[in-house]
Formats: structure tokens, sequence, C-alpha cells
């Protein structure tokens, strides 16, 4: 693994760390949060907030300055992908190939 391909996990790792403690579990928000949760740990590389963090890392600052702002950006994302898939824009009946 390359140094690049190990910040991408790296940053994966803490994104979903942190989106772990800001989206409800099913428990706490039922049917909402569970469908919230599988859109949001539907997997996938976490490339946008890794980008938000080597910014930040970039001019200096640290990861954990950042990590709100990257997982806004993960969760800003994942409801355009929601907001794409609505039946009133693509009626079909999986999306990357999940229900």
């Amino acid at each position: 693994m390359n140094a690049f391909e190990s910040f991408l996990d790296a940053a994966r790792r803490d994104v979903d760390a942190a989106l772990e403690g800001w989206v409800p579990s099913p428990a706490e928000g039922g049917d909402l949060a569970s469908a919230m949760r599988h859109i949001v740990f539907a997997g996938g590389k976490r490339f946008r907030p890794a980008l938000v963090l080597l910014t930040c890392e970039h001019v200096g600052g640290a990861r954990r300055e950042a990590l709100a702002a990257a997982g806004a950006v993960e969760l800003m994302h994942a409801y355009s992908l929601v907001h794409d898939d609505l039946p009133c824009m693509d009626d079909a009946l999986l999306r990357r190939g999940r229900p």
C-alpha cells in the first residue's frame, strides 16, 4: 500500500468513526435512522471527505479540525445520491446493486 492509499484508508476510518457518532442508531431514531444508516454506511472510499482532510493538513491544520466539515461533505454526497434516486427521477428497483 502506498502513502496515498494509506492516507485514504486512515481518512475513511476517521470519517466513519465520526459519522457513527453523528448518525443516530435505529434504536434512537427508528425507521428513519435505519434508512439514513443504510445510505451513509453503504460502503465507499470516502474520497470527498478525504480531500477535505488533505486540504486542511496541506495548509497546516490538524485533521480533527476538519473532521466535521469532512463529515458534512460526505453527508451531502449521500443526500445527493438519495435525491437522484427518488422515484420521480429514476424508478429502478436496485441502486448500485442494492434494493
